[in-house]
């Protein structure tokens, strides 16, 4: 794979020799001896609010995007080092220990090519020009299992009380006078006897019995819920101001 070239290393992205994504190259820390390309200033971190400086050695063209000679690990657990357009001495030694570099006040060996321009020193810049910097929140969104909903059955007993009507049959006695309609009936038969009549009395009974009837159809379904949700996050911003006895126009 090829050298990438220094101008083309601002916005993509690094990868590492694991295959994981770092981040997104931000900036390009020059050698202020040479002039040379050393350092790259990665935005990792969640919403890329860190920044993390990994060495240019070794680093290829990989498609669009670069590769880099440490795993995603090791950037991560790199020292920290203000991104403020220079590394110092004791910075630059401690990122050096980390990735197993051995550091003096040489001259770096990038393998790109010496006096480069394309991103910033450790002790000033390549040209008259300063480029002015500033944090932005990007925010994304990921969605994840928060719960599980089932429908399950059960069942309950409870008391049902109700009053039902019911019929009984009970005797009762009817006398009636002999009138010339009933005479007959009242004749039949001999004058005096024993005589007895028997009457079947009934009622009704309370029999109860269970079935199962259907009632209802019960199923589960989800519905989107939107609500608002504030982020708050510290960004930072650099500043230039003018230094000296002249007061310069600001041309835009």
């Amino acid at each position: 794979m090829s050298m990438p070239s220094p101008d083309t290393l601002v916005g993509r992205t690094l990868v590492g020799s694991d295959g994981s994504k770092i981040g997104s190259i931000a900036d390009v820390y020059l050698d202020d001896a040479t002039g040379e390309p050393e350092w790259l200033a990665v935005t990792t971190g969640m919403f890329g609010s860190k920044v993390s400086f990994v060495p240019l050695v070794g680093a290829t063209d990989s498609g669009d995007d670069v590769s880099c000679q440490w795993t995603k690990d090791k950037v991560k657990d790199a020292p920290s080092a203000e991104a403020d357009g220079t590394l110092s001495q004791e910075e630059e030694a401690a990122l050096y220990s980390h990735y197993g570099l051995e550091y003096s006040e040489a001259p770096s060996d990038s393998g790109l090519p010496t006096g480069t321009k394309g991103g910033r020193g450790k002790g000033g810049t390549t040209d008259d020009a300063m480029t002015r910097s500033e944090e932005e929140v990007v925010v994304d969104k990921q969605r994840q299992a928060t719960g599980k909903a089932r429908l399950r059955k059960y069942v309950t007993t409870e008391n049902v009380n109700m009053t039902v009507p019911v019929q009984r049959e009970e005797v009762r006695i009817e006398r009636e006078p002999i009138t010339d309609a009933n005479m007959g009936d009242a004749m039949d038969g001999p004058a005096i006897s024993e005589d007895e009549h028997e009457v079947t009395l009934s009622e009704e009974q309370v029999v109860v019995d269970k079935q199962a009837v259907p009632k209802e159809r019960v199923r589960l379904d989800k519905e989107v819920v939107t609500e608002q949700e504030q982020v708050s996050e510290q960004v930072r911003k650099e500043q230039i101001e003018v230094e000296g006895d002249a007061t310069p126009k600001d041309r835009r």
